[in-house]
């Protein structure tokens, strides 16, 4: 008989109707995660928007567009809320959230076989690390992938140093957000993902780096899907003037953090 499992790693999605019909394809990456014995995972999949005004939870529950592409799994719990972002879906999606550490898995996006064991392997004998990414791959529409130059070296990543290579390169962090993987009360403490239209993700990936050592694991972690739909992929998200607004702001926040000196571990 096999050990009872005492620990959790909660993955969260956010979801909108477009991006649902790619749900299938990451359960089925998530199904293919081998974690250690005493291990399991729990997917909370937060839609962004009320859908048809029905609530939901449970696996497949709740009817409409997007629920329609939730798996049938005891280990899915699906919900909707007002439509806010993917940061107020993921948000929200928290107050369900019972492992010890987060994962982020877009929509549309997959994790390759073993993902989640390193991640959870750099975080678990390494007190004094917060949070961990990964080397992340494009998806293209033909099923190619396309990697990107500059990843860091495997290890540890000392506090600033995000935010460092972020201001330096108009912007550009050299870890990618959406692999990100971090400790639940850390996560928590920051206030979860930042009030933001977009970007969202990086904002917290620099406040993490503001008052915490992370890891960057140099195996791929993601397959990054690239498609038409996409919200990165819309003009709003280039609009230069908000552009400029969501980086000022993510800078002060992180350098605020900084400056106050709070540090995890």
């Amino acid at each position: 008989m096999s050990a009872a499992v005492t620990r959790r790693i909660t993955v969260v999605t956010a979801v909108h109707a477009p991006s649902a019909r790619f749900l299938p394809e990451a359960y089925k990456s998530l199904c293919e995660q081998r974690l250690p014995e005493g291990w399991e995972w729990q997917w909370l999949i937060q839609e962004d928007g009320d859908g048809d005004g029905q609530g939901g939870d449970g696996g497949g529950g709740g009817g409409g567009e997007v629920g329609a592409c939730v798996p049938d799994d005891t280990r899915v719990s699906f919900r909707r809320g007002r439509a806010g972002g993917p940061g107020v879906a993921r948000t929200l999606a928290l107050a369900r959230a019972e492992g010890s550490y987060v994962k982020v898995l877009d929509a549309d996006d997959q994790l390759p076989p073993g993902a989640l064991a390193r991640d959870l392997a750099a975080l678990e004998g390494r007190p004094d690390i917060g949070w961990a990414t990964s080397r992340a791959l494009d998806l293209l529409p033909d099923g190619s992938t396309a990697g990107f130059p500059g990843d860091p070296e495997e290890g540890p990543i000392e506090r600033g140093t995000v935010l460092g290579h972020w201001t330096a390169n108009d912007f550009r962090a050299q870890v990618h957000p959406a692999t990100l993987f971090v400790r639940r009360e850390l996560l928590l403490a920051l206030g979860g993902w930042m009030a933001l239209p977009a970007s969202e993700d990086t904002g917290l990936l620099l406040a993490l780096d503001a008052v915490s050592r992370g890891w960057f694991s140099a195996e791929v972690g993601l397959l990054y899907r690239k498609w038409d739909g996409q919200v990165t992929g819309h003009p709003a998200h280039t609009d230069p003037v908000e552009r400029e607004a969501r980086m000022t702001v993510v800078a002060a926040r992180a350098r605020a953090l900084a400056e106050l000196g709070w540090r995890y571990g």
